[in-house]
């Protein structure tokens, strides 16, 4: 696997589109810390780390009706082209509605989080 975090957001996306209640995949510390903005910031229920060695990150994911509240997730910065940014050149997404997630010099926060630090850092990804 190249981009396990890609493959992360296409797990959520897939299993959003199949109305399935959770789903599963290898776990890092990165991924749980995004798995914890997105409860954060209200587009999961809940997130696990299960297993002693082989740990499994397990994300419940949240729907509205037949409809999954994730609209829309994407990686911004990938392993082949590298984005990093300034305090103040972190993006709004959907002015405002959206979340960008920075990876900065003091861990994994939202793009609000890290303008009102002022922090800058590799963005990460999109959600909305």
């Amino acid at each position: 696997m190249i981009d396990p975090i890609a493959d992360m957001f296409t797990r959520i996306r897939n299993a959003s589109k199949a109305l399935l209640p959770d789903v599963e995949m290898y776990h890092s510390k990165i991924k749980e810390s995004i798995a914890k903005i997105l409860k954060q910031e209200g587009y999961i229920t809940d997130w696990s780390v299960t297993g002693q060695t082989l740990k499994t990150l397990k994300i419940k994911i949240k729907y509205q009706g037949r409809k999954g509240v994730i609209e829309k997730i994407g990686r911004l910065s990938r392993p082949g082209l590298r984005r990093y940014v300034g305090a103040k050149d972190i993006p709004r997404i959907l002015a405002g509605m959206g979340v960008v997630i920075v990876s900065t010099s003091k861990g994994i926060m939202t793009g609000a989080d890290a303008k009102k630090n002022n922090l800058g850092g590799e963005l990460i990804c999109f959600i909305w």
